[in-house]
């Protein structure tokens, strides 16, 4: 008998890899889409669609079915526009809460929670699930809304109410990104890059990520945070492979913070006026001008998680690109 999955973002990026990978593995997968979601990305899948919204618990308690063996609630507002700041709350904060009562409601097994390397906050040492975190970078909404998903989880946790993972990604490269960094290899193939930000991270392999959901269900231990990173690269560096495998030329040197920084706050005021989110704004431009760099060597232990060089990577999701037709 087939184990049954529920999945929130299913049309994302994260979660479209997540529902081919329990597809491939043979679970019977529930996924929760709004009226607007494409399925492009999961098309072929043999899946069985909920109408619903993370927002709207009527709709979550509605969707999930009984007893699920697993709820992977994906689905979240990358959001870094302070324009968007209450729409992405009620996304990740009113929406994690509505799933973990949604998944304790309905008896689900496990609950596996797609969390960030973010939540940390930024620090000048090496990430592991043992670091303490820093309140500094709350006043980016992306970073205070997922550190407050995750304790919600672990408060259901602590009370007894859900048994749940959670699982915190760093940079996420690969298949199926339309909004992400592969909006930055856009921009290097049509050669409108106005820059490189200095920072740098670890990054890893979306269909990685996704396996590490599954393996989570089977061997996380409740409770647990477990850290996916990958080879460490600054931002330019990245920029770097990308311009070689698409031939175009990119900067050699990253800008300095502080005019990345300026040229966000003009763009912001600017998107004031027109109503419009900026192409920069100023969490985005402090987010890529810090290094955050994390240890993944407890995924890699309890769940068999691993990383792929980044030269791969990136030259995937260009190839994925290409195929798509976004370049």
């Amino acid at each position: 008998m087939s184990l049954t999955a529920f999945v929130t973002g299913a049309s994302g990026f994260v979660g479209s890899n997540l529902v081919r990978e329990l597809h491939k593995q043979g679970w019977d997968v529930h996924v929760l889409l709004r009226k607007t979601s494409s399925l492009e990305d999961i098309a072929g899948i043999p899946v069985t669609r909920h109408l619903g919204d993370v927002v709207d618990f009527t709709s979550v308690k509605l969707a999930i079915p009984r007893k699920p063996d697993c709820v992977f609630h994906v689905a979240a507002s990358t959001n870094f526009w302070s324009g968007n700041n209450d729409v992405q709350t009620r996304i990740n904060v009113d929406g994690t809460r509505n799933m973990i009562e949604g998944a304790a409601e309905a008896a689900a097994k496990r609950f596996v929670h797609t969390s960030s390397f973010v939540t940390w906050g930024f620090q000048d040492i090496e990430l592991s699930e043992s670091s303490e975190r820093t309140n500094t970078s709350d006043w980016i909404n992306y970073v205070r809304t997922k550190h407050v998903a995750e304790q919600l989880v672990l408060d259901a946790v602590g009370q007894g109410r859900l048994d749940a993972v959670i699982l915190n990604p760093a940079n996420v490269l690969g298949p199926g990104d339309r909004h992400n960094w592969s909006r930055m290899f856009r921009m290097v193939n049509r050669r409108k890059l106005p820059g490189a930000p200095p920072g740098g991270g670890n990054f890893c392999d979306v269909r990685e990520v996704a396996k590490a959901h599954v393996a989570a269900y089977h061997k996380g231990v409740s409770g647990e945070k477990y850290l996916l990173g990958g080879e460490f690269a600054r931002i330019v560096d990245a920029i770097g492979l990308a311009g070689e495998l698409l031939d175009r030329p990119v900067p050699k040197k990253p800008m300095p913070a502080w005019l990345l920084l300026a040229a966000a706050r003009v763009m912001t005021a600017m998107a004031v006026l027109s109503g419009r989110e900026p192409d920069l704004t100023p969490e985005a431009a402090v987010m890529t001008s810090h290094d955050i760099i994390c240890n993944s060597a407890k995924a890699e232990r309890e769940l068999g998680y691993r990383s792929v060089p980044l030269r791969d990577m990136i030259r995937d999701t260009i190839e994925w690109m290409n195929e798509k037709g976004l370049l």
